[in-house]
């Protein structure tokens, strides 16, 4: 009887049956979240352990880092929708349910940023060891301000906040900020460019007008070389999308054009014999091909040759040493056959 007693019973605008119908739910949903948290989250993790894509890892991962303090709130929430509330406690209940909605659609959002973000890195690396990946990092950044902005945004809206003066004002503020920064955002949006278009990469020797150096890291702002000469070189990345770059990196064979003139007075068979002498040297010579070598013109004070040949890497360092040999196996050739390497003269006629 006492039951049926505070069944009936009004405490303020709700019966006794109401609260204990909404004691009941908040109970009974506080088991079936307590069960979910510990029996299903773990019977979903070992199933995902089994599949070959890993989204399913990233969905559970979320759902498991979603504290107590939500599932109770849910219960609550769902609990006070049986009771008739004053209309500050309803409108608090409805805007705390807003702000955690939102708060965890973008914080899930956020965490399928730095998923994307690490499975383009993780990529990047296993196919290229010297790939700069900083670039995404950044990317990642700018993508997750612009989903908390958002999810600002959407809660001051759903709050009742009047959001168009405060957008209008955003877009003003932003113009503003723009101009001024505006060789700032050159540079940035260069530096897109550059990560998009892959003009060079870390590790790649470029020539830009007068600088040359290898490249250590591509950044927001500004590219930075190792000079041959030690020294570290700073480049805007607006400077490099434009100019002219020339990437020896990407270099697969090097074309190699050298002079030398021998003396006027060389015999005519001896000149004739130079271009057989030059074929036969480059046969001894290791990834070095000769495409072609001529007596190209007469000069000041000298018969001139030219050759020209290929060499099947791109170091410079074996370039270098290529030619060194070349240089001496001609020195070599024309002392045996006695033909006379000229130098700059000058000879003078007088009349009596």
């Amino acid at each position: 009887m006492a039951l049926a007693q505070f069944l009936g019973m009004e405490i303020g605008s709700n019966t006794g049956f109401d609260y204990a119908l909404s004691l009941v739910i908040f109970f009974v949903l506080s088991v079936i979240f307590r069960l979910f948290k510990s029996y299903a989250l773990r019977l979903a993790r070992k199933i995902s352990t089994q599949t070959k894509t890993d989204v399913d890892d990233l969905a559970i991962e979320f759902i498991s880092s979603i504290s107590w303090p939500l599932y109770t709130f849910v219960a609550l929430f769902a609990a006070a929708q049986t009771l008739a509330l004053p209309a500050f406690a309803h409108t608090l209940f409805q805007y705390m349910f807003i702000i955690l909605l939102v708060y965890y659609c973008a914080k899930a959002l956020h965490r399928a940023v730095d998923y994307a973000a690490r499975k383009q890195i993780t990529a990047r690396t296993e196919a290229d060891q010297s790939e700069d990946t900083s670039l995404i990092t950044v990317l990642a950044g700018i993508v997750k301000f612009i989903i908390w902005v958002i999810a600002s945004l959407l809660l001051l809206s759903n709050l009742g906040v009047n959001i168009t003066s405060l957008v209008a004002g955003l877009g003003i503020g932003g113009i503003a900020i723009a101009f001024a920064l505006q060789n700032v955002l050159e540079d940035l949006f260069s530096s897109f460019t550059i990560y998009f278009d892959k003009p060079f990469r870390k590790g790649d020797f470029i020539v830009l007008g007068q600088d040359s150096g290898t490249v250590q890291s591509i950044g927001i702002k500004s590219t930075r070389l190792t000079t041959l000469q030690g020294d570290e070189l700073i480049i805007s990345n607006r400077e490099l999308t434009s100019a002219r770059i020339r990437n020896y990196k990407r270099m697969q064979r090097r074309r190699v054009t050298f002079a030398f003139g021998v003396e006027y007075d060389t015999p005519l068979p001896k000149l004739k014999l130079i271009n057989s002498l030059i074929a036969d040297l480059f046969k001894k010579i290791k990834n070095a091909e000769l495409e072609r070598v001529h007596f190209k013109e007469f000069g000041n004070f000298s018969l001139n040759y030219e050759v020209v040949y290929f060499i099947n890497t791109r170091e410079y360092d074996m370039y270098m040493d290529i030619q060194q040999q070349i240089n001496l196996a001609i020195k070599e050739q024309f002392a045996r056959h006695r033909i006379e390497m000229a130098f700059p003269t000058q000879t003078v006629y007088l009349k009596r």
